[in-house]
């Protein structure tokens, strides 16, 4: 039995009907891009599970001419991750690029020589968005996301980084679903076994920062989030009070990460607010 199958048997709930679910993502894909009025896609590809999966779902709802692979790797990067990315690459066969960010973040900091590891790990998901963005602009292709339901929740992302796209396929998945679509659609072995990494410092891995494994916290908020457990049902489940508190207190915080900016209302319409109009609603 391999992880994955490992994973389902603890947390049966957790698993997707990967054929209805590719069926559905791909197809929502295509329309969500074609309303906006585009025909092409393109995304960063880290070598993590997350950006390769949403590189195997646009291939198969555009087709691997319709679709641009960027990699962008900083100078501290894993030659694995390059490697991992240039895999997906040849497997999928869509068009890629590579840009170096060493030279613009480096020269950024040079004014800031003590910025913690914090500050340049957003400061490089920042840039990485800007040269999408301003490659969208070239191939005049939607950007696409990467982000889990997982890591939304916990907001673990950097917000107009590595959170920012047009349209996210990934971002009702938790990071276990992942795992399985990845599988299912045949993403390289090698990406769905390695340790997740935003790849932003040597040795740097997800779990490790956030203390806690994408398993323990995708059951947990499976009950706390689509079940809407209280505490007391989580307890009686065996989730640990201060595990289910940590957790609590990340969604809470984290909730400016995941809506468009705030505006501060002052008249009778305002955008977000009172005009919510979908963008095809008949001007």
């Amino acid at each position: 039995m391999n992880r994955i199958e490992e994973m389902f048997v603890q947390a049966p709930y957790l698993r997707v009907d990967e054929k209805l679910t590719v069926d559905l993502l791909t197809r929502a894909l295509r329309e969500e891009v074609e309303k906006a009025g585009f025909d092409r896609v393109i995304l960063g590809l880290s070598g993590g599970i997350d950006s390769a999966l949403s590189l195997y779902l646009c291939v198969e709802a555009f087709g691997k001419d319709r679709v641009t692979a960027v990699r962008m790797p900083y100078r501290t990067s894993s030659p694995s991750s390059l490697a991992d990315a240039q895999a997906a690459i040849d497997d999928t066969g869509v068009e890629s690029i590579t840009i170096d960010i060493t030279p613009q973040i480096d020269a950024y900091f040079e004014r800031f020589p003590d910025a913690t590891p914090l500050r340049r790990g957003n400061k490089m998901a920042r840039e990485r968005m800007t040269i999408l963005y301003d490659l969208s602009a070239q191939y005049n292709a939607l950007v696409i996301g990467t982000s889990n339901k997982t890591e939304l929740l916990l907001g673990y992302g950097t917000q107009y980084g590595d959170m920012a796209s047009a349209v996210n396929p990934l971002g009702d998945l938790y990071k276990t679903q992942v795992r399985q679509l990845s599988a299912y659609l045949g993403v390289p072995q090698q990406i769905i076994d390695k340790p997740p990494s935003a790849d932003l410092w040597q040795d740097q891995t997800d779990e490790g920062e956030l203390g806690f494994s994408y398993f323990d916290v995708d059951r947990l908020l499976y009950y706390l989030i689509d079940c809407r457990y209280t505490r007391e049902q989580l307890s009686e489940l065996g989730f640990p009070s201060d595990f289910v508190e940590r957790v609590t207190r990340r969604i809470v915080r984290n909730q400016y990460k995941r809506r468009l900016p705030v505006i501060l209302k002052l008249g009778d319409r305002t955008i977000g607010v009172d005009f919510r109009y979908l963008r095809d609603w008949g001007l």
